[in-house]
């Protein structure tokens, strides 16, 4: 048996951190131990304070939980918050303004009562707020927030009802801003402040000119479908000051993209937005607040570059880009520091959130095996695919590629015309990929890869079957292709033999991952282990903490995934803060309009009519009704 020279080599947990990028995404909060199992860090950077995510799992598994299990980590989140802020107190100090920052988590970035309960409570400090989009978030917001100096920024298009809550908490002491998104929504707030005689805090959303580049920036631009342009903003003013309450509109807000790559397009925006608040203090508007909405970007792919899934700046040189502008603006016309409001949720929240699975099965792309020699009586084009595989060498990999690929394509045709036998084409196909197993392991000798060979890796590629749903648990992945950190936790110390892409276990060819994480560029495999007999393999997409949750969807009826917070400890533990079990099949099947104990009725009676029939046995009965007894009652993934 030929063996490759690198499996001679040592492989150590540093070319495991290379090879995950975990350096360049992981900002501090994972690494890899000298066990080769990677940890969260309680404290960022300090790898004494880490906990072996491995333990973590198997801590679940012994108290009865089963895979995937998306894990929340509460120190990460909160790390997040203080960072935040942190970055933007030093900006402040550093460059001598005169106003504060108060940041607020957009709840519709993740919606869950826990995360949101753990941001109220770890920023009350900070006075960290929230922003509400609708009826029911605002409601959320009311129900949850205690601190009065927090600000409360309401969002998105408001019925009566949604303004008289979003006064009623004015009333209750709250920094409650009611944002108008449409010229509309002005008269409502005025005629609701006045019946209710609440003074209310105004703000107006700016359609900005500036586009940001990047996937998620539709609500920029002339043609956003949010807030008012430049007119409709001077008819709101005016109207203020004809009803006398221009003291009233104390905030200004714009949203130009979630996820900003480049730090030009924020200085862009600010610098707009300051001259709009600029202006809106010319007119007689008391102002006082500046919400510079979302943007804050997440560095998936730990490249540090202007590509959509990432960003070429810091949190530090965000937060001095945008106290710098605002100062030097407004400075220029005697107009006094607003408080800087910013609604950074993907950035506070993506990291706090790991996806964990186990692979169920692998399909390895291996061709079978063949002769030496193909029978005589085989048509020409086998013997030349032969022929190909025995004479290959460096110096005519591309035209062996391209006859390769002719000759299997032409046996394909003669093998539908009813020319040559199944087993021929089977004999042909498996010379075939052979011959492009051979061809992948000479490519990767070249200093330049030709463009006819890039997909021969994903080509070659393993499956490898995850216990999970990407509609479920992923849904940006699949629908707009976003890259997130995947890698196994354990076995890190050994060198991964396989490249692989990621199927879920929907019945359903878009439910696959075949993306990843790379520093130059995206690559279309992942490299993993070999399984391992009676052994798990488990893997954990990172920074899923942003909108996975709430998109996620019903695919095959697989449901929410069991979910598990931990706080870690000083001393590497971790406590289990929450549990919170997955959807059972009797829960999705109630989602879909069934009702499971109607199907249980009715697959009873089905069961009895067999034992009449004679069918089955009475005690063959029991056994199948326990059968679908348990299958309503459990996981609706694979449990072992």
């Amino acid at each position: 048996m030929k063996i490759k020279k690198q499996a001679f080599e040592h492989w150590s947990i540093d070319d495991s951190s290379d090879i995950y990028g975990v350096p360049n995404w992981g900002c501090d909060y994972f690494a890899i131990n000298s066990n080769g199992e990677l940890e969260i860090l309680a404290t960022p950077g300090n790898l004494d304070s880490g906990v072996p995510l491995l333990d973590v799992v198997n801590g679940i598994k012994d108290r009865g939980m089963d895979m995937p299990v998306l894990l929340r980590v509460s120190n990460i989140l909160d790390a997040r918050i203080k960072l935040l802020h942190t970055s933007f107190r030093k900006a402040i100090k550093q460059t001598q303004y005169q106003g504060v920052y108060k940041g607020v988590f957009p709840i519709k970035v993740n919606q869950q009562q826990q995360i949101i309960e753990e941001i109220c409570r770890f920023g009350e400090e900070y006075h960290h707020g929230l922003e509400a989009g609708s009826k029911a978030e605002l409601i959320a917001a009311l129900g949850t927030l205690q601190d009065r100096e927090a600000c409360l920024v309401c969002n998105g298009y408001k019925d009566e009802e949604f303004i008289d809550l979003a006064l009623y908490a004015c009333r209750l002491g709250y920094q409650c801003f009611l944002v108008v998104e449409m010229p509309s929504e002005m008269n409502l707030i005025i005629e609701r402040s006045r019946a209710l005689n609440i003074k209310p805090l105004i703000g107006i959303r700016m359609k900005l000119s500036t586009r940001a580049s990047g996937q998620w920036t539709e609500s920029g631009g002339d043609r956003s479908v949010f807030g008012l342009n430049t007119s409709e903003l001077i008819d709101m003013v005016d109207l203020l000051r004809k009803e006398d309450m221009l003291d009233c509109l104390r905030l200004l807000h714009y949203h130009i993209g979630s996820q900003i790559p480049n730090i030009r397009d924020i200085r862009a925006g600010v610098l707009e937005a300051c001259r709009v608040y600029v202006g809106l203090v010319e007119e007689g508007a008391a102002m006082g607040f500046l919400d510079l909405g979302g943007g804050l970007a997440v560095d998936y792919d730990g490249s540090h570059t202007n590509y959509h899934h990432s960003r070429n700046y810091t949190i530090d040189e965000y937060c001095v880009d945008i106290v710098e502008t605002v100062a030097e603006t407004l400075n220029s016309k005697g107009i006094a520091h607003p408080t800087i409001i910013t609604e950074s949720g993907r950035a506070t929240i993506a990291y706090s959130s790991i996806l964990l699975f186990n692979i169920l099965d692998v399909t390895r792309f291996e061709p079978s095996s063949i002769p030496d020699a193909v029978p005589e009586d085989s048509n020409e084009m086998t013997k030349d695919l032969m022929n190909i595989l025995k004479t290959m060498n460096a110096k005519n990999l591309q035209e062996n590629f391209h006859d390769a690929i002719y000759y299997r394509d032409e046996l394909r045709i003669l093998f539908k015309n009813g020319r040559i036998s199944l087993r021929e084409r089977g004999l042909a196909e498996s010379i075939f990929w052979h011959i492009m197993v051979s061809l992948n392991k000479e490519v990767k000798r070249l200093k330049y890869i030709p463009d006819e060979f890039e997909g021969l890796d994903k080509a070659l590629a393993d499956i490898y079957y995850g216990n999970l749903s990407i509609f479920q648990s992923l849904p940006d992945s699949w629908a707009i292709k976003q890259i997130f950190p995947i890698m196994p936790i354990h076995r890190l110390n050994e060198r991964p033999s396989r490249n692989a892409i990621i199927s879920d276990i929907t019945c359903d060819c878009d439910g696959k991952i075949e993306q990843f994480v790379d520093l130059h560029d995206e690559r279309h495999t992942l490299p993993l282990h070999e399984l391992r007999e009676n052994e798990e393999y488990y893997l954990a997409v990172f920074l899923v903490g942003a909108y996975q949750e709430t998109l996620g969807d019903l695919h095959n009826l697989l449901g929410d995934t069991n979910v598990v917070s931990i706080n870690l400890t000083s001393d590497r533990h971790y406590e289990i803060v929450q549990e919170l079990e997955g959807d059972s099949v009797a829960d999705v099947l109630s989602y879909v309009e069934y009702n499971p104990a109607a199907l249980r009725d009715s697959f009873k009676q089905r069961a009895e009519l067999a034992v009449r029939e004679n069918l089955i046995t009475p005690t063959e009965r029991r056994a199948i009704m326990t059968a679908f007894e348990n299958g309503i009652n459990g996981y609706t993934y694979f449990e072992r």
